[in-house]
């Protein structure tokens, strides 16, 4: 079943998974976006009026969430499948989001902002595991790529509605920022009714002993796609194994299957997920305050420096992409890290040296995340490859809620401190050195522990825990 879902042609069914299924990326970088833009406005006696401290708070309690929902939703996903949970979360995701938009204190706002993250963090491990398994191997890297980097998409949008809800000429300072959180929610409603059209992974349901619906769920794909007229090549013989259930994976199999079996994968994911998180979140969360503070520009007005921003992240994946399953895996994370962190330290002296304005400081920005963005995405794109299936969505999990913790509790808090009152710019210079310096190392450690996953099945980069044997090991 597994050879037969990696010779598909591409077709309408796929475009189906990656629209249904890649709005959630859409989705974070929405929410993302819309409580960094309105964080001024919340201190604000006519919003909220809550403190910067408190704001802040806010947005480690919206990414603490994140880690939560991953970690519970993930090892669920694992347990019950993949499609109950992705089903699951963005119902959590859009209730909650839709009532921070209603929120009148500051309690009530941190509870939505922690439930909307979950909501997200459960996303994140039930859907990378299941395009990963949906996906055609040609597709699979630019596929997961094009759809991490759609959470620019989501940045871009928020930023251009920012700047209509924000604007007191349209709405009051009370109303305009809950509109942002309704957006969301409307997103995912018109979602909704696709997601539920997107099958179980037929991989998950051969290994948890439902090997008639995964027979039954590979037929009607391949259905679909010969009603548009495309041939299917045969599945020789060879590509048969013999696969029994496997009970749900203790924690201790998870560690002895990563510590163990999988050291240098573990190093790797470990690696690759870390810098790259602490890098985006250094750099995302404190944007604003770098703007306002070392270059005087008015919250109002942030919006416009936002959106060239995203949109040069949401390009990124889109043109690199492609390079992933064709110059390989190893040499292009290697190279996008490398050469992202070299840019940002010549960028960062040249801040350092005073010699830049906002919109060159963007513009230079732009041109970092553009390739900064591919990497990033490719460190996702890693965890969900180099791991059996059985706990694939834990190991994501797991993943992210390290890289979450060092880059989004971390980071933000550390670069604020860094920041300061604006007097000085050599520790905020600093700062910049010490992301560049991760992604470096970040980039050696994929050129030299990296794994060749490009255009290959997921059960020959890491045999699933319940296969036995395969057809080629009876023939012989």
């Amino acid at each position: 079943m597994p050879a037969r879902m990696d010779r598909l042609p591409w077709s309408r069914f796929h475009w189906l998974v990656v629209i249904a299924l890649g709005v959630t990326w859409i989705l974070d970088g929405l929410e993302i976006q819309i409580a960094s833009t309105v964080a001024d406005k919340l201190t604000e006696d006519g919003a909220l009026g809550l403190s910067a401290q408190q704001v802040t708070l806010s947005a480690s309690v919206y990414l603490f969430g994140e880690v939560v929902g991953a970690l519970v939703f993930g090892r669920m996903a694992d347990r019950l499948g993949r499609r109950k949970l992705f089903l699951i979360t963005l119902t959590l995701y859009l209730v909650a989001s839709g009532l921070t938009g209603f929120s009148f204190t500051f309690y009530e706002f941190l509870l939505f902002r922690f439930l909307a993250g979950m909501g997200i963090g459960g996303e994140y491990a039930a859907i990378h595991s299941a395009i990963d398994e949906l996906i055609p191997s040609h597709y699979r890297g630019r596929v997961d790529l094009a759809i991490s980097g759609t959470y620019w998409g989501g940045a871009a949008l928020a930023s251009a509605a920012q700047i209509v809800f924000l604007n007191p000429d349209f709405f009051s300072d009370n109303i305009g920022w809950r509109l942002g959180f309704f957006l969301g929610p409307l997103i995912g409603l018109a979602i909704w009714p696709l997601r539920r059209h997107i099958p179980e992974s037929p991989r998950w349901q051969m290994t948890h002993g439902q090997e008639n619906e995964a027979e039954r769920t590979v037929d009607e794909i391949e259905a679909r796609i010969k009603a548009e007229g495309r041939p299917l090549e045969p599945v020789p013989d060879s590509e048969a194994a013999e696969v029994k259930p496997h009970p749900p994976v203790t924690y201790r199999q998870i560690a002895q299957v990563m510590i163990k079996q999988y050291p240098s994968r573990t190093i790797l994911g470990f690696t690759l997920m870390t810098t790259q998180s602490f890098l985006y979140n250094a750099i995302f969360f404190t944007y604003a305050l770098v703007l306002g503070t070392f270059y005087d520009v008015d919250s109002g007005t942030i919006p416009y420096f936002f959106f060239p921003f995203a949109i040069g992240n949401l390009i990124g994946p889109l043109v690199l992409g492609p390079l992933f399953d064709t110059v390989g895996r190893r040499k292009m994370i290697g190279g996008t890290y490398v050469s992202s962190g070299i840019l940002l330290a010549i960028t960062g002296y040249l801040f350092y040296a005073d010699v830049l304005s906002a919109v060159t400081q963007t513009i230079l920005w732009c041109v970092i995340f553009f390739i900064a963005s591919a990497a990033a995405s490719s460190g996702y794109l890693t965890v969900s490859e180099i791991f059996p299936l059985e706990l694939r969505s834990q190991a994501i999990a797991f993943f992210f809620a390290i890289s979450q913790f060092f880059g989004g509790v971390i980071a933000p808090w550390l670069f604020g401190q860094l920041i300061g009152d604006g007097e000085s710019r050599g520790p905020l210079f600093g700062g910049y050195l010490l992301g560049a310096g991760l992604m470096i190392v970040g980039g050696f450690v994929a050129w030299f522990l990296g794994v060749d996953a490009e255009r290959k099945s997921l059960e020959s980069i890491a045999k699933p825990l319940g296969i036995v044997k395969t057809r080629v090991a009876d023939q012989s």
